[in-house]
């Protein structure tokens, strides 16, 4: 039952294993190409520096031509991560492209972590640390890269 969208999956997959990028992997999980298990390491210098934060990537068979649902399975506290984990980020809404591969998506999501956009907050709380008190947000950034090491 290969069908275009699990077609391309195996090519994403392939990719991704032979040329992962930087602080990123994703596989399928068993027996089922539409369900991705993925982890993010928090990039060097920052203060996701050394999390590990694991997501779900849920695809249809509309992929590559609609955007997976991509979730943190993690805790996370971040001005563009709502409560339930799900992601604010434009291109995996309105900015979609078929040309995002699976490690396309998970590189921009890495890069959110760092670069995040208060303007649009998915956490008000957490926007409103990151603007008005650094230090602050930092040291829950930092709570939440230590709890991603023990959380299963």
């Amino acid at each position: 039952m290969s069908t275009p969208a699990r077609k391309r999956l195996m090519r994403d997959f392939k990719r991704l294993q032979q040329d992962p990028p930087a602080g990123i992997s994703g596989a399928p999980q068993d027996n089922n190409i539409m369900l991705w298990n993925a982890v993010i390491f928090g990039p060097d210098d920052t203060p996701w520096d050394g999390g590990t934060f694991k997501l779900t990537l849920q695809f249809t068979e509309d992929y590559p031509n609609k955007p997976p649902t991509v979730r943190f399975v993690s805790r996370m506290f971040h001005p563009n991560i709502y409560a339930d984990g799900s992601i604010c980020l434009d291109i995996l809404q309105n900015q979609w492209s078929p040309i995002y591969d699976v490690a396309a998506i998970l590189t921009s999501i890495q890069s959110l972590l760092c670069d995040p956009n208060p303007n649009s907050p998915a956490n008000s709380e957490a926007a409103r640390m990151f603007s008005e008190n650094k230090r602050e947000y930092n040291g829950r950034v930092r709570e939440i890269v230590e709890q991603s090491w023990t959380a299963d």
